[in-house]
């Protein structure tokens, strides 16, 4: 029995200004129409004795993860909910216990969820040899990427001279990211392979291993698994416990330690999606070395990477560059230098701005909104509200609030009052109103939102009642 965890925490900074803090890389469609985590849904597929997959993620996330399994048709094992990040091995560990509660030789493949793989077929393939080496010779097991060029911002996995059996080798040796000489040397040698992330083993070895190499950890998510809650279809690991759960990523914590180390090679089309150098790859550029997406207009453009969310981009004279344009940002940088994206990031965050926080276009369980415009006493947001799906019952002590019905039908709760508004109609929320936006109906329904007061951010919110289960003080 194989249960597939797919980790789904990383921030993906360097893929700024597309991906931010509450929709990071793997929830966006860059490479096709579906995003990196259901292209991960999609790639299990095929594979045998294959549950239902378990995702880890935070609590900001949860509801973009059950919206996006939804949309793929997938039911999921569990959405299992980190208080706080700690790094993959405790992650990895809160899934191991959750597989053993189900069956004692469950087998766990894990998985990040932003990860492209061209060939699945491939990866399946590695997959069944995979299983056999965890299940029936207990090895933990990690799917080492064969390189195509000397590669700096990865690190390497070594194998061993012998043979593990079939495609499967023993691990010598766990290397950090090298300089442009020893990367060279390391693919020429032919004994190195990058390290994917990408693991399979059985979940009582890794309980055992971790237990013997790092076993604060261990006792500290076994703790937490134990005050776990379910909430809806989220599984909540008990806070207290996982906040003094050291961070460590399973490779430090593990892998690099345990003497059942095994590494099957992996020439599967893989790419992290690490950087926009990395899109550009696996967009596949055109005869001119170019990646173009949205509205554009280049003229003598060469070996870039342009990509219009939202009005006319227009390039001229451009070599090797990325330029990504959004409603709010536009980055602008070299293709060899955009590794260093992150440090925008950080920049922007000591700057007190908010642009590595959220689009002007944000989702909720319920819907989307959109700041269309704003200053210092008024903000303009569309709101689309999915058929059958209402916000909280909620009040602002800030701000008044104007709706304009554009499509669709909206009951409002205004007070004591039930309201029934249809397309042109309009209903006027004073300071401190108890109010509640619901869509009765069977398609989206939008209005415009205009709000008045002398503080407009989110966090101006009091909650009395919630159908997605948030807390009474909170953003949207």
């Amino acid at each position: 029995m194989i249960l597939p965890v797919i980790l789904s925490g990383g921030a993906g900074t360097r893929l700024w200004p597309l991906s931010r803090q509450a929709t990071p890389k793997q929830f966006l469609p860059l490479v096709e129409q579906q995003s990196l985590f259901q292209a991960t849904l999609e790639r299990l597929g095929g594979i045998p004795a294959c549950l239902e997959p378990l995702v880890v993620c935070n609590e900001e996330h949860r509801f973009l993860v059950a919206e996006q399994l939804r949309a793929k048709g997938v039911q999921g094992s569990a959405i299992l909910l980190e208080p706080v990040g700690r790094n993959t091995a405790p992650a990895i560990a809160a899934a191991a216990l959750f597989a053993m509660e189900r069956s004692p030789d469950a087998v766990l493949l894990v998985m990040p969820s932003d990860h492209v793989i061209r060939r699945p077929e491939v990866f399946r393939e590695a997959v069944a040899e995979g299983l056999q080496a965890a299940a029936e010779q207990q090895r933990l097991v990690t799917f080492g990427i064969v390189p195509d060029r000397p590669e700096t911002g990865y690190g390497y996995i070594r194998k061993a001279d012998e043979a593990g059996g079939g495609g499967v080798f023993p691990v010598a040796e766990f290397v950090e990211k090298p300089d442009q000489a020893t990367a060279e040397a390391y693919v020429a040698s032919g004994d190195y392979f990058w390290n994917s992330g990408l693991f399979m083993f059985r979940a009582d070895d890794y309980l055992a291993e971790l237990g013997r190499y790092a076993g604060e950890i261990l006792q500290s998510v076994r703790e937490s698994f134990a005050a776990r809650e379910t909430d809806r279809d989220f599984l909540r690991l008990g806070i207290e416990a996982f906040h003094l759960c050291p961070s460590e990523s399973v490779d430090y914590a593990v892998m690099e330690k345990t003497e059942r180390a095994a590494v099957i090679p992996l020439d599967a089309g893989w790419s992290d999606v690490g950087a926009w150098s990395a899109l550009w790859e696996v967009a596949g550029p055109d005869e001119k070395g170019n990646v173009i997406l949205g509205d554009v207009i280049d003229e003598d453009v060469e070996g870039c990477y342009l990509r219009s969310e939202r009005g006319l981009l227009a390039a001229v004279g451009l070599r090797d560059l990325v330029v990504v344009e959004t409603n709010d940002a536009v980055l602008v940088a070299r293709k060899d230098r955009t590794q260093d994206v992150k440090r925008v990031v950080e920049r922007i965050k000591s700057s007190a701005r908010g642009e590595h926080l959220c689009h002007t276009r944000v989702y909720r369980p319920w819907g989307t909104y959109e700041t269309v415009d704003e200053c210092a006493r008024f903000k303009v947001k569309r709101i689309v509200v999915k058929p059958k799906q209402s916000l909280s019952l909620q009040l602002h002590h800030h701000r008044a609030e104007h709706w304009v019905v554009v499509t669709g039908t909206a009951r409002i709760v205004r007070g004591d009052e039930d309201l029934l508004l249809t397309e042109d109609q309009s209903v006027y929320i004073p300071v401190g109103a108890t109010h509640r936006l619901e869509n009765p109906g069977l398609i989206p329904l939008e209005i415009i939102e205009v709000q008045t007061g002398s503080y407009l951010g989110e966090d101006d919110i009091q909650r009395f009642s919630d159908n997605y289960g948030r807390s009474a003080a909170g953003r949207g």
